[in-house]
């Protein structure tokens, strides 16, 4: 199983967004960069990720699960990017906000510090370790 983070502003999709989305889940559309899409061509369904509301609030607050494999984005008029399906699995027990993650030394090489703007970023099983233990969670 590989780890990600999947980041949304709030106001446009949030964590209680993809709670109600239910157990079908719903799309991770939208992503126009190649980074991001290489990343999203790389999960396979099962895979775990980090719920992160990025502008305001920039924190870890839930956790998703990958349901569907990469496929064509129909809000792409480019046809280029595409898209997976994510359904929640948690909420996490206590906000990981992107300050605390900075002052974690073993999180130094996380993307989420060295490529901010990234979208869709993977998350190392030792970095999911440490984040989860942070958020009060079980990592499994």
């Amino acid at each position: 199983m590989a780890y990600w983070l999947f980041k949304s502003e709030p106001g446009t999709w949030s964590w209680d967004d993809q709670v109600a989305a239910g157990e079908s889940g719903a799309e991770w559309d939208g992503v126009r960069n190649y980074q991001a899409a290489n990343n999203m061509k790389a999960m396979v369904v099962g895979d775990r990720g980090f719920f992160y509301h990025s502008v305001n609030e920039k924190q870890v607050v839930g956790v998703v699960e990958v349901s569907r494999e990469y496929y064509p984005d129909p809000t792409d008029p480019s046809g280029r990017f595409g898209m997976v399906d994510v359904r929640a699995i948690k909420a996490v027990g206590t906000p990981v906000t992107l300050a605390a993650i900075k002052a974690e030394p073993a999180l130094a090489d996380l993307a989420l510090v060295r490529q901010s703007r990234l979208s869709v970023v993977p998350v190392g099983d030792h970095e999911w370790q440490i984040i989860c233990t942070m958020a009060g969670i079980d990592p499994a």
